[in-house]
C-alpha cells in the first residue's frame, strides 16, 4: 500500500490520539489498532460510513502516555534498533551516522594507500551468563506482576488496562548453560563481510599473499574478540588459499594475556582508571535509576502493573537484546514510547561519557600505548618508503579486535566528533560537558561510536610532492613523497577536528596536533596509583604539632587517613 495522506486528531471520548491514514489500494475501510492495544468501536463513530473502493482509510488508535506517544517499532516510523547505544548492530549504527561523516572523501590526486591500522570491536554477541540469569529472574517477576494484576482487576476494569499479551508466560530465549557472551552468527557475518569490503576497497594494501610480518592480526584473549579476528581474516583472505571450496588459508591471531594487555585492554590494566571507575560508579548508578524510576512511573500508569526501576532496567536490557539479536521490536521495546527509548539511550550514553569517553581525561589517555603503536607503525612505513634500499614485503596492515572499552577511548584520543573549542579542552585535560538530554541532539552516541563491529581505520597515504603546482623546487636530498592520514569511522571518512576539520591530514600535523598532546604521557605515569597524605585539617595539624613536641622520635601518624591521588 502507498500512503496518500496522514493526519492526527484527538478522540476526546476515548482519551486517545488517533492517526488517520489514507492508502491507495482496494479493500475495506475499517479500524486497526497497534499490537498490544484493544480495538474499540465507539458509538460516536456510528456516523462514519464504511465502504469498498479504491481508497482505504485506516485509523490507528495509539495510546498516549505522560511521556510521549507509543510506537509500533516494526512499522518503519521509528527504528528502535538505531537507539540501543552500544548494543546496536553494525548496520543500524552506520545508518544512524550524522553530518560528521562524508560518504566519499576523495584523496589527493596520485595518492596511494600504503598502511592501514584497524581497531575494531567484536561483532554482535549473545548476552553473558550473568545477564541471562537476570532475565530468568525477570520471567518470575513478570509472572508475579501479572498474578497480582489478575487478583486486583476483574472484568471491564481489567480489560481496559491493555496488558501486552506477550508478557504472559514469557521465558528467556537464552539458556545460561549454553550461552555466555560468545560471538553470534550475525556477529561472524559482520566481521567476515567487513574483511571482504576492506580487501575490495584497498587493493593496493591487500594485494600480497598473507604473511604475519605483512598483515599483523591481534585480538584480546576474550573469545568473542579472537573469534571476530578469525571471521574477519576468513573474509579478507577468502579465495587466496587451498582449504575447502572457499579456498581459505590459515593465518595467525596474536593475543596478549589479560593482565599485561596495555594496547587493547588498557581498561583492565590501568590501576588509576580502575580506582577512578570504582569511585564514580555509585553516583552514576543513582543517575541511571533516577531515570528508570521516571520511566517506571509511566509504565505503571500505562499498564497498571507495578513495575519498579529494577524492572525497567531489565526490560530495557531485554529490549536491546531482542532488537539486536532477534530483530524483534514489538515486545519489550514496544512497552516504551519513542521519547522513553531516547531517554533510556541517553542515560546509557551518559554513563559512557563519564566512564569511557570525554567525561574525564584518564578514560582515554590510558590508551596512549595503542596510539603510540599506531604512530610508530606509520613512521616505520614512511621510513621504508623513503629508503629505496629496503626490500619489498614490508608491513601493510595492523588489524586489531577488541571491545567497546577500547573503541570509545581510542575515538576520544583521535578527538573525533568535537568542535574546535572541545579540542582545546581535551588537550588541556579538561572534561567535556555531558551530552544534552533529549530532545536535544548530541554528536556522540554509543550507537554510532561503538556499535557491534564498530571500528576506526587510520589509512596512511603516500602522495607525490606537488612541486609543479606550488612552485616549490625539490632539492635532491628531500623526499619526493609526502604522507597523509585519513580516518574512517565505521568505514566512512570522518573529519579530524584537531587537523582543522580536514578529512586528509598531513602526517606531521597528525603527529603533532592529534597524537602529540597525548603522547607526552606514558602508560606508567598515567596508570600507577600514587598514595599521598590527604590535606590535614586544623585539628589534625594541632595533633601533629603536639606529637612532634612530646614524641620527637618514632611517632606514627594515625589521625589522618591516606588518600589515593587519581
Amino acid at each position: 500500500m502507498v500512503i496518500l495522506s496522514e493526519k492526527d486528531f484527538v478522540d476526546k471520548s476515548a482519551g486517545r490520539r488517533v492517526r488517520l491514514r489514507t492508502y491507495s489500494a482496494q479493500g475495506e475501510r475499517g479500524l486497526r489498532i497497534t499490537k498490544g492495544h484493544e480495538l474499540r468501536r465507539r458509538q460516536e463513530m456510528g456516523g462514519v460510513k464504511f465502504h469498498l473502493g479504491l481508497v482505504i482509510t485506516v485509523i490507528f488508535a495509539i495510546s498516549v502516555s505522560v511521556k510521549g506517544q507509543l510506537h509500533d517499532f516494526s512499522n518503519g516510523e521509528f527504528d528502535v534498533r538505531q537507539y540501543l547505544s552500544t548494543s546496536s548492530r553494525y548496520g543500524a549504527g552506520k545508518e544512524a551516522m550524522n553530518d560528521d561523516y562524508q560518504n566519499s572523501a576523495v584523496p589527493i590526486s596520485g595518492c596511494t594507500p600504503i598502511l592501514l591500522n584497524l581497531v575494531a570491536r567484536h561483532g554482535t554477541r549473545a548476552p553473558t551468563r550473568k545477564r541471562i540469569k537476570e532475565l530468568e529472574q525477570l520471567s518470575i517477576r513478570l509472572e508475579s506482576l501479572l498474578k497480582s494484576a489478575d487478583d486486583t482487576l476483574t472484568g471491564e476494569t481489567h480489560g481496559s488496562q491493555q496488558i501486552p499479551s506477550w508478557l504472559r508466560g514469557w521465558q528467556s530465549p537464552w539458556d545460561a548453560k549454553k550461552t555466555n557472551g560468545e560471538l553470534t552468527r550475525e556477529g561472524e557475518e559482520e566481521l567476515y563481510n567487513l574483511g571482504m569490503r576492506l580487501r575490495e576497497r584497498f587493493p593496493q594494501i591487500f594485494d600480497e599473499d598473507y604473511h604475519p610480518d605483512v598483515y599483523l592480526i591481534s585480538a584480546t584473549q576474550v573469545p568473542r574478540a579472537s573469534a571476530s579476528a578469525v571471521a574477519f581474516g576468513m573474509g579478507l583472505f577468502a579465495g587466496k588459499g587451498v582449504l575447502g571450496p572457499g579456498k581459505h588459508r590459515g593465518f595467525a591471531v596474536i593475543t596478549d594475556s589479560r593482565a599485561n594487555d596495555i594496547h587493547l585492554r588498557f581498561h583492565d590494566t590501568c590501576q588509576t582508571y580502575k580506582e577512578f571507575k570504582k569511585k564514580r560508579k555509585p553516583a552514576l548508578k543513582g543517575l541511571l535509576f533516577s531515570v528508570y524510576a521516571e520511566v517506571s512511573a509511566s509504565l505503571v500508569k500505562r499498564y497498571n502493573l507495578n513495575f519498579t526501576k529494577d524492572d525497567v532496567a531489565l526490560l530495557w536490557f531485554l529490549c536491546r537484546q531482542e532488537a539486536a539479536l532477534l530483530d524483534k521490536t514489538d515486545q519489550a521495546c514496544g512497552l516504551f514510547t519513542q521519547m522513553e527509548v531516547e531517554l533510556l539511550e541517553w542515560v546509557d550514553d551518559l554513563v559512557l561519557h563519564y566512564l569511557k569517553g570525554y567525561g574525564e581525561s584518564i578514560n582515554y589517555r590510558m590508551g596512549v600505548p595503542l596510539l603510540q603503536n599506531i604512530v610508530q607503525s606509520m613512521e616505520q612505513a614512511i621510513l621504508m618508503k623513503n629508503d629505496p634500499n629496503i626490500p619489498a614485503g614490508v608491513e601493510k596492515a595492523r588489524l586489531r579486535f577488541a571491545h567497546a572499552e577500547t573503541i570509545i577511548p581510542f575515538t576520544c584520543l583521535l578527538g573525533l566528533f568535537l568542535t574546535a573549542s572541545d579540542i582545546e579542552k581535551i588537550q588541556r585535560e579538561q572534561p567535556l560537558e555531558p551530552p544534552p538530554k533529549p530532545p536535544q541532539g548530541r554528536r556522540c552516541r554509543g550507537s554510532t561510536i561503538a556499535p557491534f563491529a564498530g571500528n576506526n581505520m587510520l589509512v596512511l597515504y603516500k602522495c607525490p610532492v606537488q612541486g609543479g603546482s606550488t612552485g616549490k623546487v625539490i632539492a635532491p636530498e628531500e623526499p619526493s613523497n609526502s604522507f597523509f592520514v585519513q580516518i574512517l569511522h565505521n568505514e566512512k571518512p570522518v573529519s579530524i577536528p584537531a587537523c582543522n576539520g580536514s578529512y586528509f591530514c598531513p602526517f606531521e600535523d597528525f603527529k603533532e596536533r592529534v597524537a602529540g598532546p597525548h603522547l607526552r604521557h606514558t602508560f606508567e605515569s598515567l596508570c600507577t596509583v600514587k598514595v599521598t597524605h590527604a590535606d590535614c585539617p586544623l585539628t589534625c595539624r594541632i595533633s601533629r604539632f603536639f606529637q612532634w613536641l612530646f614524641l620527637r622520635k618514632g611517632y606514627k601518624l594515625h589521625s589522618c587517613e591516606d588518600k589515593d591521588e587519581l
